[in-house]
């Protein structure tokens, strides 16, 4: 082959990605624009159900706007206006790569974009921002990054010692100069805002990236898987050998072990903790002003971002591992091979009918097998006491009960206003507490203190008192309980509701005489 056609093969194969082939559809700008709706900076995972409902809504309404949407199961004779379906257009999306559908830690169904649909994003994001594409911050931040990464390399002891002796004189240097008392040297917000925005093309880069290692993980889990099934060693070499994968897992792809080291370098906390700090220097700049809330807001995730791309990756790796561990318990290569064994006779006796038969010949095939008809045994068997014949019923006896008299009753009745009404218009005693105490054990049940604030109702020192006294009551059965409750002045005048009170008393005194 020449140099031209490895050329074109190659192009071809690129063009044939996912991600160009998004990015050349007719109807582009509409999945694209849908996808950034949905799936906003701080959402990576969509339920099923509310990703349909919301792919149906924005296309339709991007399509009464006049923009070429993608049909999904619309029919070709059906008006130009019916209502996308959101199921069919998510189902064809995943076919794409551009969607994966899974299974949340709650056991819904959830959506996320594809490293393909990540990178076609971030790069509608790059070319819509209006930025120069070469520019101080990012040549010095190559220049930074090949000084670092050379100093690293150099074998030489003696270089490696001179490099650091520069960098120390340099920074010993300019901290001489900020302590003597000079001003920091100032930086312009147009050149703060050229380097945010080449950290932000980093930082946008970040989810296809960690998605790419976590769809490289996947693709490993279902090769592995399978590898597992077709397998037909012995099982002492399936161990060995799925074991040794097991532990170099992450080593065996350049996605796997490009995560190994961004991995060991971000699970430092006081780096992930520095690097908060920055970001939060970086916004208190007074170019920052110029950003919006979303800007800022996104640039502010940066940490968690990082974190999620982690926890995504490992708990991709988690699942790996369990379904190797779930295969290696659970794996039966015997029973494996008769299955194999009974399936293939089953495809036998297929070819053998579809030789022997004609176009419409017809086979009788059940789709459930018949019922098994299988006798059960007796389930309660003969018990003596449930023959047995219960006993007689008892006559009630009549005379359980003790003879009741109208004192036993007043006892246990409510309070007497009589005798309360009696003792508090008396005069001997000066408060309504001291004439409460004056009564006989059996006038000073518990009930009676209802009786006792009702008669003295209308008394603003007994209604507005700010201070209680202790009431010393005696049950029925002799036992004495205190309450405490206002008291008032007996000496003082009487309300006029007193008079109707009396005449209340006498209607009570009649009541209780009959």
């Amino acid at each position: 082959m020449t140099d031209v056609d490895l050329e074109y093969a190659r192009v071809r194969a690129v063009l044939d990605r996912p991600t160009l082939r998004l990015m050349s559809r007719p109807t582009s700008a509409v999945v694209l624009a849908v996808f950034r709706t949905v799936f906003d900076r701080d959402v990576q995972y969509v339920p099923a159900e509310r990703m349909h409902l919301q792919v149906e809504e924005h296309v339709t309404r991007l399509q009464a706007t006049g923009a070429r949407v993608p049909a999904g199961d619309t029919q070709p004779d059906e008006p130009s206006g019916t209502r996308a379906n959101g199921r069919a257009l998510c189902r064809e999306w995943v076919t794409a790569q551009w969607l994966v559908r899974s299974n949340s830690p709650d056991g819904d169904e959830q959506y996320s974009l594809t490293s393909h649909a990540l990178e076609a994003l971030s790069l509608v994001d790059a070319l819509s921002s209006d930025r120069a594409l070469i520019s101080e911050s990012r040549l010095a931040m190559i220049v930074d990054a090949v000084h670092r990464w050379a100093a690293r390399a150099e074998p030489d002891p003696d270089v490696q010692i001179r490099r650091l002796d520069a960098q120390i004189a340099e920074l010993q240097a300019e901290r001489d100069r900020l302590a003597s008392g000079d001003e920091p040297a100032a930086v312009d917000d147009e050149r703060m805002r050229d380097g945010y925005t080449n950290i932000t093309d980093l930082i946008r880069q970040l989810p296809s990236d960690f998605k790419r290692v976590e769809e490289a993980v996947a693709t490993m889990h279902r090769q592995i898987v399978e590898d597992f099934r077709n397998e037909v060693r012995p099982i002492g070499d399936i161990l060995d050998d799925y074991l040794a994968r097991t532990d170099t897992l992450m080593q065996a792809t350049p996605e796997g072990r490009a995560f190994e080291g961004a991995f060991e370098l971000l699970r430092d906390d006081a780096l992930l903790l520095r690097l908060r700090e920055d970001i939060t220097t970086i916004l208190a700049h007074p170019f920052a002003e110029s950003l919006s809330g979303t800007e800022r807001r996104a640039f502010r995730n940066t940490v968690a971002i990082l974190r999620q791309g982690i926890e995504d990756v490992l708990a991709q790796r988690r699942l790996l591992t369990g379904t190797l561990r779930d295969q290696i318990v659970a794996h039966d290569v015997v029973r494996d091979r008769e299955l194999d064994a009974v399936l293939r006779s089953v495809n036998r006796r297929l070819a053998t009918l579809m030789d022997a038969g004609g176009a419409r010949d017809r086979v009788p095939l059940e789709l459930l097998p018949p019922v098994a008809e299988v006798g059960t045994l007796r389930e309660r068997l003969f018990d003596p006491d449930a023959e047995a014949v219960p006993p007689p019923i008892e006559e009630p006896d009549d005379n359980v009960f003790d003879d009741l008299d109208v004192e036993s009753l007043r006892r246990h009745g409510g309070p007497l206003l009589a005798e309360l009404r009696a003792v508090l218009a008396s005069g001997t005693a000066g408060t309504s507490a001291a004439a409460f105490h004056a009564l006989p054990a059996d006038q000073r049940r518990p009930v009676e203190l209802f009786g006792l604030a009702h008669l003295l109702t209308g008394r603003p020192d007994f209604e507005t008192a700010d201070t209680t006294v202790p009431h010393v009551t005696v049950r029925p059965d002799g036992t004495t309980v205190t309450f405490t409750m206002p008291t008032a002045d007996l000496l003082g005048v009487r309300p006029a509701a007193d008079t109707s009170a009396d005449e209340t008393t006498a209607d009570d005194t009649t009541q209780e005489a009959r």
